[in-house]
């Protein structure tokens, strides 16, 4: 099947990769040119596992070909996916430019039947503009339907979530466009789950809104286990045990971040004010998420009297291991504010650092963890990258001026650290174990 692809972002350039690696002849089109160039020379936009290897295998075997031309894509592809960016305005809701001007763009290219397919996180609603839209631009007498497929791809975990997911949602109004999709998907022996193209918009919104709402409810329980010494991992596990709740996001740590959870959660509750719903839930969700990043500021400060001229290592930068994203990342706002109070930061991050250089200016990037932690008076874990959870305490202490460490994702026992003469501080572990 012809396939394009508009937007080359990490949900776009997923797609069209795994696509083409299912058989398909897929097209990128991106109006980046420099992105562009660059994948035809074959170097990534960013960081994902296995990416750039399936790129380079789908354009290897001519099933993978990147272009700038919106034209070009319409004139490709049966089905064309919309990967554009739909980034927060100030007041949260999404910013729908880029999506409203490529639908245009879309609409007067069309010359013969097209599926043109929502993958971006939209509002609900937006499917009815694009379709007024492309009534009113395509050429009479074409048929063009529309639909909404969203997407639910975890950074780092593109590809397997692409190739395996949990379920395939597919909103549409038409039987043809049904077909095409089933039809698309078919190998990929998933449920599917066919609705409407409202409903499929709201199941987007909805999913990443709960999900956000269970880490900032495990946040809260997080507090009240460090006011009564109760280890918030063997209370997240006795109820991830229960088949309705479930384990998956019921880890305690620093909140939330990345593209996604903070912008949807702002989103939805913008939709549902402007149909007079006063959604509570997703607000306090939002301002927990906030509390908890200040939360470790505060932690960190008590700990070490005062911050001033104090040497932290933070270990990890990314919003969250196997991705360079930075977008919303907690340590980017933690490390601010420790610099503000006028702590000295020393920092590591496998991916993430060339990004980071940009964002945090003043901070002193290192080679390696080990390098970090050199006279460091606390040590800050910030994001679990698999390198961090195997290394030398013994000798990360005989570097450290303190033998301090603040895990703000929990990666750590307690006690093995305390026992190598660590003073351990978690999120929602209780007192520490040398004091119970």
């Amino acid at each position: 099947m012809n396939i394009s692809v508009i937007g080359s972002g990490h949900v776009g350039l997923v797609t069209g990769a795994c696509f083409a690696d299912l058989g398909h002849q897929v097209l990128m089109v991106d109006h980046d040119r420099k992105k562009i160039a660059a994948l035809k020379a074959g170097k990534m936009p960013f960081y994902e596992p296995g990416l750039e290897e399936l790129v380079h295998r789908g354009v290897e075997e001519d099933r993978l070909r990147f272009t700038t031309s919106t034209a070009e894509g319409v004139r490709h592809g049966t089905i064309i996916f919309l990967c554009v960016g739909t980034p927060a305005r100030p007041n949260g809701e999404a910013d729908l430019t880029a999506v409203e001007e490529v639908v245009r763009d879309v609409a007067q290219a069309v010359r013969e039947y097209r599926l043109i397919v929502e993958k971006s996180t939209v509002p609900v609603q937006t499917g009815e503009w694009i379709a007024r839209i492309c009534r009113g631009s395509v050429r009479r007498g074409v048929a063009c339907d529309v639909a909404s497929n969203p997407e639910f791809l975890r950074e780092g975990q593109g590809l397997q979530d692409f190739l395996h997911p949990d379920r395939i949602v597919l909103g549409v109004e038409s039987k043809r466009a049904k077909e095409l999709l089933l039809a698309l998907y078919k190998p990929l022996n998933a449920p599917a789950v066919v609705t409407d193209v409202k409903s499929a918009e709201l199941i987007k919104h909805a999913s990443n809104s709960f999900l956000a709402m269970k880490i900032s409810f495990i946040n809260s329980v997080a507090q009240i286990c460090e006011r009564v010494g109760a280890d918030v991992m063997q209370v997240a596990e006795g109820m991830g045990l229960d088949r309705r709740i479930g384990r998956a996001f019921l880890d305690a740590g620093v909140g939330y971040g990345g593209y996604c959870f903070g912008k949807d959660v702002a989103a939805f509750t913008q939709i549902a004010e402007k149909l007079g719903i006063d959604f509570q839930l997703l607000k306090a969700t939002a301002r927990v998420n906030a509390e908890q990043r200040q939360r470790l500021v505060k932690r960190v400060e008590e700990a070490l009297w005062n911050l001033n001229r104090k040497t932290i290592a933070v270990l990890g930068l990314s919003f969250k291991p196997d991705t360079d994203d930075l977008r919303d990342a907690p340590s980017i706002d933690i490390i601010r504010s420790l610099r503000q109070e006028g702590a000295v930061i020393r920092a590591f991050d496998p991916q993430a650092m060339a990004q980071a250089k940009a964002l945090l200016p003043g901070v002193t990037f290192c080679k390696s963890a080990y390098e970090a932690v050199r006279g460091a008076d606390c040590l800050i874990l910030m994001t679990e990258w698999n390198e961090f959870k195997e290394l030398e305490f013994a000798r990360i202490k005989k570097l450290m001026r303190q033998p301090l460490v603040v895990d703000g994702r929990n990666l750590y026992q307690p006690k093995t650290l305390q026992q190598l003469g660590f003073r351990y501080i978690g999120v929602g572990r209780g007192e520490p174990w040398d004091q119970r």
